[in-house]
């Protein structure tokens, strides 16, 4: 067997597809380099404009104060402890209307986002919690806080209307945990209402996500978006949602008995809003040219493989030769295929560049392949099935649920395909008269060729 020309063939096919894996890993690199640089843009963005944004509010906070006297050494000591307690609404409702605007650094784009939000809560006496029975307790002035997960995306601030009076929002959210946002402090008399009825709007700006805990008894979040591609992540799904091309709508709800919140806003707890559940979406890329490109890169070696077998096979019907070298530099023009597709991708969109790049690919092989196979008819059939397999490979990557199905349905196809026409050949005699012929070769100098 180690004497066999056949044998020797196939182990040099093999060795120049290992070959071929050299600059596809480059070329991988190269997609993960440029995939970077858009990384880089939405970077910029965000310390241009502002970060995700997470909502908590709004809620009433009372600074608390009690004093407690214990025996110390036979004398009565007072001590103090100081807290804030936390007053949650019964019912949250929270609505927003976004508009996703694109931006563009080079040929790089990211987005950012402006919702404008109505936040109503009602408010109920009875959950005021604190028992102070025995303990003497002096209570400071109350304030309303809405925190937001970046500051420098608040934009237009309307009144608090507090039981149909106004009461103005002041900078920053006057809680530990909760520093960046808004608050305005209330009269305390008010609380001595049974209900408090709260409503105000604002505009709100951000990049990727936004987020809403889901402070009260019921809570209730709606978005209407201009984006088209959301990606729903967080805690809570949307109950309810409706994707069009030109948008999405979507509605959450959620209660204490679901999400505990209300053990979270405990008398002197220390508020973490990363470990508070949300409503939340986030303005997501559909998936782009570089991804696309990069799962293309992975069918690479399935693309050169089809055809180095199908040069193959033409050698073994026909008695035609191909040297090593042809099938490693058609294999080269299948590797830039995909650089081409890359480079195309950014500028006129992955599906155009694929039609481009395979255009250009099959051209170039149809002129070569028509001077080593002797013959236009041969090269046309060769240029037909290569463009036949890259619009396979395309859907391929357009069917991500069903690539495997598919990908095993051609590799199955093409086995079948091969036995079918070689199930008459006698591969002992193929590989003896490989061997004669080029031992023959060898013998007259003025014939003598590696591979022809």
């Amino acid at each position: 067997m180690m004497k066999s020309t056949l044998f020797w063939k196939v182990m040099t096919l093999v060795g120049c597809m290992l070959l071929l894996l050299i600059p596809l890993s480059m070329l991988s690199s190269l997609i993960a380099e440029r995939s970077s640089y858009r990384d880089d843009v939405e970077q910029s963005l965000r310390q241009s404009t502002s970060g995700p944004q997470t909502l908590v509010g709004p809620l009433i906070a009372i600074p608390v104060t009690e004093l407690t006297t214990v025996l110390e050494d036979n004398k009565e000591v007072k001590k103090e402890r100081r807290f804030i307690r936390y007053y949650l609404p019964e019912n949250l409702v929270v609505s927003g209307k976004q508009a996703v605007e694109p931006r563009r650094i080079g040929i790089y784009e990211g987005q950012i986002w402006r919702t404008d939000l109505t936040f109503s809560a009602t408010f109920n006496r009875e959950m005021l919690e604190g028992n102070n029975e025995g303990v003497e307790t002096h209570t400071g002035t109350p304030y309303v806080v809405l925190s937001v997960g970046d500051s420098r995306g608040i934009g237009k601030v309307g009144e608090l209307e507090i039981n149909g009076k106004s009461y103005p929002l002041e900078p920053g959210g006057n809680l530990r945990g909760l520093e960046q946002g808004l608050h305005a402090e209330v009269p305390p008399t008010l609380l001595d209402s049974d209900k408090l009825n709260l409503r105000f709007t604002l505009g709100l700006m951000g990049t990727k996500q936004l987020a809403v805990v889901p402070l009260g008894r019921n809570s209730q979040f709606g978005l209407t978006s201009s984006w088209p591609h959301p990606n729903f992540v967080g805690d809570f799904l949307p109950q309810e949602r409706e994707l069009t091309p030109k948008g999405f709508t979507a509605g959450w709800q959620s209660t204490w008995f679901a999400n505990n919140l209300n053990l979270s806003f405990a008398e002197g707890s220390r508020i973490v809003v990363e470990q508070l559940p949300a409503f939340s979406v986030t303005v997501a890329n559909p998936v782009d040219q570089y991804q696309l490109t990069d799962r293309a890169v992975k069918y690479a070696i399935l693309l050169i493989g089809l055809t180095f077998m199908s040069f193959f096979l033409l050698e073994t019907l026909t008695g035609l030769r191909v040297h090593p070298m042809q099938y490693l530099l058609v294999g080269l023009s299948l590797v830039m295929f995909y650089l081409v597709l890359l480079a195309l991708s950014e500028h006129i969109g992955f599906n155009a560049a694929w039609l481009l790049a395979s255009l250009v690919c099959a051209g170039i092989n149809g002129f070569y392949l028509k001077a080593v196979l002797n013959g236009w008819k041969i090269s046309l059939m060769f240029t037909a099935g290569l463009l036949t397999l890259e619009a396979i490979l395309w859907q391929l990557l357009q069917s991500e649920d069903s690539a495997l199905l598919l990908g095993t349905g051609i590799l199955l196809a093409a086995l079948s395909a091969i036995m079918l026409l070689t199930r008459g050949v006698d591969w002992y005699s193929v590989s003896r008269k490989s061997f004669e012929k080029a031992t023959a070769e060898t013998e007259d100098a003025d014939r003598f060729r590696l591979w022809k």
